[in-house]
Parts: C-alpha cells; sequence; structure tokens
C-alpha cells in the first residue's frame, strides 16, 4: 500500500512539474515575442535604410557607366577625324555620307523611339515594358560586340531607354494613387513598377495607396447616430484589419516574402493598428471606462483582438499593439466597475430591510427558464445582497472573453477585495459594533442597522451564500478563460479539472475568513450583550457565587440567569437558522459553537474573576462552587444535546471546572465532599432545559413539595451527605 501510494505521489508530483513546464514554455515563448516586437522597429528602419543605400549604388553605377560610355564615344570621334587625310579627304567622306543618307540603324533608332513614345503617350503599359526590355537588350548586345557605330548612336539609345523608364515609372506612380484604381490595376501597375527595376518604390506606392484607401474609407465612418460604440468599433475593425489584411496580400503576391519589403509591410501594418486603436480609444472606450462601463469597453475590445486574430494565419500577429494601448484602459473599465459595485451595495444596505428574498423577477439569475423553476433553484438574499450578486456576475461575464488581456487575476482579486467592502457593511450593521460607532469619524458608509436577531442571521446568511456558492459559480469563467488562454488543447483536457479544484478552494478559503469575522463579530456582540449590563456593569462576575455562602439557607438550585438566557438565546438562534441555513446545517452548528465559546472563553480568560476566585477576601464556599459546577454542567448539556459542543469548548469548560475546584482546595477545604453525584448536574440540568423549553411535567411533584427545585434541593442535601460518608 505504501508503495501505491508513494507512486501516487510521484505520478501527481509529476503531472504538476509538466503543468509548470507548459506555463513556463509559453512564458518564454511570449517573452522572447515581446523582445523581438521591441526592437523591430530599429531592426526595420536599418532594413530600409540598407535597401535605400543599394538603391542609391545601383543608380549611381548606371551614371557612371553612361558617362564612360560618352567619354568613349567622344575619344571615337576625336580619334576618326585625327586620323583623316586632310582636308580633301574630309570633304569627300563628308560628301559620301550626305549622298548616302540616314543609314540603317539610324532609321531603326528613329522607328523605335517613336513607337516607345506612342506606347507611352496611349499609356500600353505591358507594350512599353516589352520594347524597354527590347532596346536594353539590344544596347547590351551592340555594346559587346561592337555592333552600333558610331558610338553616338548607342549612347542615344541608352539615354533614350533611361528616359522613357524614368517616364514610365512617373505614369505608373501617377496611375497608382488615384482614389478610383481598383485592387487589379493597383497589382498591375506594381508589378510593372517592379518590372522597371524599382521594387522599393513599387512596394512603398502599394502600402500608400491602400492606405489611402482606408483613409479614404474611414471618412463615412463617423461615431454619430445609430454607428456609435460597439457598433462603430465593429465596422471600422472590420475595415482597416481587412484593408490590412488586402495589404498583405497584395505584397505577398508581387514581391513574396523577401525580407526587405516583409519588414516594411509589418512596419506599416503595426502603425495602422496603432492608428486604429487609438481612435477607438478615443472614441469609444474612454468615455464608458471613466464611468465603469465595463460591458462596451469588454465587447469593444474582443472585436478588435477577433478581427486582429484573422491576420495571424498571414503571419501578422498584431495583437501586442492592441493589448499596449487596450489593456490600461480595460483596467481602469474594471476598476471603475469594481467601485461601482462597492458604490451601488452601500446604497442599497443603507435601506435594505435584511430581509430574505428570492432575485426580482426579470433579473438575469432566471434566464430563459421558468420562474417555479427558477425559484427553486435560486438562493435567498437580502436586496443588497442580490444586487452585488448580480453586478459580480455581469463582472465575470464581461471579463471572461478577453483572455488575452490576462485580465481574470486583477478581476478576481478585485472581486475579493469588494466581498471584503461588502461583508465590512454587514459588520457596521450589527448594532454596538466597534465599527458602527465611528462610522461618520472614520468615513464609512452609512448602513441600516440589524436589530433582531433574525436580520442579524440574514447578514451571515448572505455572506455565507456568496462565498460558498454564489462567487466562486461567477469567478469561476475568469480562471476557466486564463487557463484556455495559457494551455494548449490536450493540456487542457488533461488538466483543466486537477487546476481549478486548487484555485476554488483557495478562493474559498479567502471568503471564507472574511464570512468568519462576521459570524465572530455576530458572536462577541451577542456575548457582550449577555455578559454586562445596559449600564457597563458585569453580569458575569465573581461576586455571583461567592455570596452564595453568605446565606444560611441552601438556595434552589437551578443554573444562574446568565445561562439561562445564553440557553434560550442559542435556542432562538438555532430555530432560526434552521430556516435561513438550509442545505447548509454545518454552518449554523459552527455559529452556535462559536457563540458559546465566546462565553465560555472570555469567563476563562477573565482575569478578574479568577484573582477574585483564588485570592479574594472571601473564598469560594460549597454552595458557590455546586452553582459554578451546575453551571457549567449546563453547558456541557445543551451544547451536546444541540450538536454543538466541540472539543475545545469541553475541555475548556473542563479546565475551568477543575480550577475552581483548586481554588477550593487552596483554602484547606475538601471540594469533593462538597459536590452531589454528576447524576445529581445531570438531572438539574436536564429538569432545567426541559422547564426552559416548556417541556417539562411537574405538576404531581408540585403538589408534594412545593416546586421542583425544592425536590432537587433534597435530593442534593442526601448527594452531599452520601459523598461526604463515602
Amino acid at each position: 500500500m505504501k508503495t501505491i501510494a508513494l507512486a501516487a505521489s510521484l505520478i501527481q508530483e509529476i503531472r504538476h512539474l509538466c503543468i509548470y513546464l507548459v506555463d513556463l514554455r509559453k512564458a518564454s515563448a511570449e517573452e522572447m515575442r515581446k523582445s523581438v516586437y521591441s526592437n523591430y522597429a530599429a531592426f526595420i528602419r536599418t532594413s530600409r535604410e540598407i535597401s535605400d543605400l543599394e538603391g542609391q549604388l545601383l543608380s549611381l553605377r548606371n551614371l557612371l557607366s553612361t558617362r564612360a560610355n560618352l567619354v568613349h564615344g567622344l575619344a571615337d570621334g576625336v580619334g576618326i577625324h585625327s586620323l583623316s587625310d586632310g582636308p580633301e579627304g574630309s570633304k569627300a567622306e563628308d560628301v559620301v555620307r550626305l549622298d548616302q543618307g540616314p543609314s540603317k540603324v539610324e532609321n531603326w533608332l528613329a522607328q523605335y523611339l517613336e513607337t516607345l513614345e506612342v506606347l507611352l503617350a496611349e499609356r500600353r503599359v505591358d507594350e512599353a515594358l516589352a520594347a524597354l526590355e527590347e532596346g536594353e537588350k539590344m544596347a547590351e548586345e551592340a555594346e559587346k560586340q561592337k555592333s552600333l557605330t558610331p558610338s553616338a548612336l548607342l549612347l542615344s539609345l541608352q539615354a533614350a531607354i533611361m528616359e522613357k523608364r524614368k517616364k514610365l515609372a512617373d505614369q505608373l506612380a501617377e496611375a497608382a494613387c488615384q482614389s478610383s484604381i481598383t485592387i487589379v490595376e493597383l497589382r498591375s501597375s506594381v508589378q510593372a513598377l517592379k518590372r522597371l527595376g524599382d521594387g522599393p518604390r513599387a512596394h512603398t506606392l502599394l502600402l500608400k495607396t491602400h492606405y489611402q484607401k482606408l483613409q479614404s474609407n474611414m471618412q463615412s465612418l463617423r461615431p454619430s447616430g445609430s454607428l456609435e460604440g460597439v457598433a462603430y468599433t465593429a465596422a471600422l475593425s472590420q475595415l482597416v484589419f481587412s484593408t490590412i489584411a488586402q495589404a498583405a496580400s497584395d505584397s505577398l503576391a508581387i514581391f513574396n516574402e523577401e525580407p526587405a519589403y516583409v519588414s516594411e509591410l509589418v512596419t506599416w501594418a503595426v502603425k495602422q493598428t496603432e492608428n486604429f486603436a487609438q481612435l477607438v480609444k478615443r472614441h469609444v472606450l474612454d468615455l464608458p471606462a471613466a464611468s465603469g462601463g465595463l460591458r462596451p469597453v469588454a465587447e469593444s475590445v474582443h472585436i478588435c483582438f477577433g478581427h486582429c486574430s484573422l491576420l495571424e494565419a498571414r503571419g501578422l500577429a498584431l495583437s501586442p499593439v492592441l493589448l499596449k494601448i487596450f489593456r490600461p484602459c480595460v483596467e481602469r473599465a474594471l476598476n471603475a466597475n469594481l467601485k461601482r459595485i462597492e458604490q451601488s451595495t452601500a446604497a442599497l444596505a443603507a435601506a435594505d430591510d435584511w430581509s430574505l428574498n428570492y432575485p426580482p423577477v426579470g433579473s438575469r439569475a432566471f434566464g430563459t427558464t421558468s420562474i417555479g423553476t427558477a425559484l427553486s433553484s435560486q438562493p435567498r438574499l437580502s436586496c443588497s445582497a442580490h444586487k452585488f450578486n448580480s453586478m459580480v456576475q455581469e463582472l465575470c461575464e464581461d471579463v471572461s472573453p478577453l483572455e488575452s488581456l490576462q485580465l481574470s487575476d486583477a478581476a478576481l482579486e478585485g472581486v475579493i477585495q469588494a466581498f471584503n467592502a461588502y461583508v465590512n457593511l454587514m459588520i457596521n450593521a450589527l448594532p454596538g459594533s466597534t465599527e458602527t460607532e465611528n462610522l461618520e469619524e472614520t468615513g464609512h458608509k452609512i448602513v441600516r442597522m440589524a436589530e433582531t436577531e433574525t436580520q442579524q442571521i440574514a447578514l451571515l446568511a448572505n455572506a455565507l451564500m456568496l462565498a460558498d456558492e454564489l462567487l466562486p459559480r461567477a469567478t469561476i469563467k475568469l480562471s476557466s478563460s486564463q487557463q484556455i488562454y495559457r494551455m494548449d488543447e490536450q493540456s487542457r483536457r488533461t488538466s483543466d479539472k486537477q487546476n481549478r479544484l486548487p484555485e476554488q478552494r483557495e478562493l474559498k478559503r479567502r471568503l471564507q475568513r472574511m464570512v468568519d469575522q462576521l459570524r465572530d463579530t455576530f458572536c462577541r456582540q451577542h456575548a457582550l450583550e449577555l455578559i454586562f449590563n445596559e449600564d457597563g456593569g458585569v453580569r458575569l462576575g465573581a461576586d455571583m457565587y461567592l455570596i452564595m455562602d453568605g446565606n444560611a439557607d441552601e438556595p434552589e438550585w437551578f443554573p444562574s440567569p446568565i445561562y439561562q438566557e445564553l440557553f434560550q438565546k442559542l435556542t432562538y438562534i438555532a430555530s432560526i437558522a434552521s430556516d435561513m441555513f438550509v442545505g447548509r446545517e454545518r454552518f449554523a452548528t459552527i455559529l452556535l459553537m462559536r457563540l458559546t465559546e465566546t462565553i465560555i472563553l472570555w469567563l476563562s480568560d477573565d482575569q478578574i474573576f479568577w484573582e477574585e476566585i483564588e485570592n479574594g477576601p472571601r473564598p469560594l464556599g460549597p454552595f458557590g462552587l455546586q452553582q459554578f459546577y451546575l453551571d457549567m454542567e449546563f453547558v456541557i448539556l445543551f451544547a451536546s444535546q444541540g450538536r454543538y459542543l466541540s472539543r475545545n469548548l469541553h475541555q475548556v469548560i473542563k479546565n475551568i471546572i477543575a480550577r475552581a475546584i483548586e481554588a477550593v482546595a487552596a483554602n484547606n477545604m475538601d471540594p469533593y465532599s462538597m459536590l452531589p453525584e454528576d447524576d445529581w448536574f445531570a438531572e438539574v440540568a436536564q429538569i432545567a432545559i426541559k422547564m426552559l423549553t416548556g417541556k417539562a411535567n411537574f405538576g404531581s411533584m408540585e403538589r408534594e413539595t412545593g416546586s421542583p427545585t425544592a425536590s432537587i434541593s433534597a435530593r442534593s442535601a442526601s448527594s452531599v451527605h452520601s459523598h461526604g460518608s463515602t
């Protein structure tokens, strides 16, 4: 068995380690992604500068080549003239040239340039590109084979090609900038510009044209009329991210995945996303975020992230841009919403009558179910608790879709703090609490007092139902969304339940500690009401036992009044709690246990009480010891019958009895000779319980002895005599 337990423990540790490693891998990937993103602008800027420098070097090389050809041509011309035979020969050659007229090459060049000019004028781009490519090919062959003479013709051809290329490029750029250009025409123009050898300009022109179209379309989207808030965000988000998607598609189709162009595309997409996010923030998010309107903020942000995520398939991860701009705004909305929950709850608590009712019909607690079915499954709370619960439910529903913002932990902590504030309100509603006495001085919210025990126990029912069921049920949406964001599908299937249970247990522990504060305050207030008089005098003092031996007559044995009141109060509270804590009887038991313990522990720790018992001028006598013993046994009996006698309470009472017996023994008296048998205390306590609950029937006893306690007193004397003779 030990081996199996050890193996199970080892498997559990391995599972936790695997989960930890998965989370660590996700965190490392996210950190690397943020690091790359933070340095991406510098990388793109450097890449663009290198691309520009390459283009400038290419232009410089072409210019130098052209000028070198021009110089060679001039040198050839000078050499021809220097080799002529003199004026007569020169004149003869000129005559021959004049007689021959333009050569075939000159005629071809003139016709080629005329054709190229016509193509450009008619904007026949494909044919013009083909003609330019043909001319460039012929110029390269002529330059290699020296077939185009004189050299001035080659220079003229090269200069004409450069001029026409520039003119065609300007025409393409002008056409691409037209607002009426279609996507097909834009792609055609950019591809043509790329064929001309000016790829950087073509790509920049492509992105510029998409930007202009985006700006033009955005002019028709103004946040006014029916297009406001979430609707405006949805329309604008779809427009912006569809434009970015189209630009990315065009870029990849024309330029493939060349690093320089991909970098420029990413930079452009990031800038457009930033502009869009700032626009949404200014026109949609800022106002509701400041007033606590979390729902429109959450819906708008969720729509934006939804459209943005569609671009990740194209390699554009723009979510960090939205996260950077939207997260502070959503956090502000969340904090304002939490503050609004506290304020709204406090406003209702000021007029709450602390009576438990079902949720109002029409609230989201009923959903689409029938009223009868819904009522049977809904908790009974006071009106302020219903308001608190409904607002927390709405908050969790609004935050849960925003898993990419990772706000679940902050929202959960905010809910816990809001519940703590509500519990403090209910503590202030208890009469006589120290917080209530200084409400105006401390700036606490004004709250309606819970005057009766029913109202006070309703406070406990509010806190218990919220902490034990409603808040964990609402916040499980937050923990689920957080796990979905952090874990992949396979890991979530295997360990979602295992991860959720520890979180829920920790949440319940924190909430329960706040409920315990309210419960302990309730017990303390009721204990103080029993222990002290209204004028501040102590009812549970040593005198109530010390003065009993000053009378010659034996008293009628019955529990002291304070313990009678304690029993009656506990009985009354138990009857109320049985109605309010249906299905949660354990809490009612703990409540009764804590109230009883508060009284007994106060007695155990009261130094003044024990100083008078142990060292006072009047010693504790037989009657006083017997009465004290009877009171303690009475508490043990009714707590045991009510099933709220804890081991701690039982041990404390036994220690108190032992201490009282030791105090008597310290005065050279035999305490055991003064006390009846244990059965006598049990009998008297049981009779007292029946009398206090109205279940006793002492008709015959009263006729014989005059009162039930008279018979008890007689048996007490007999028991003491028997105990002493033994």
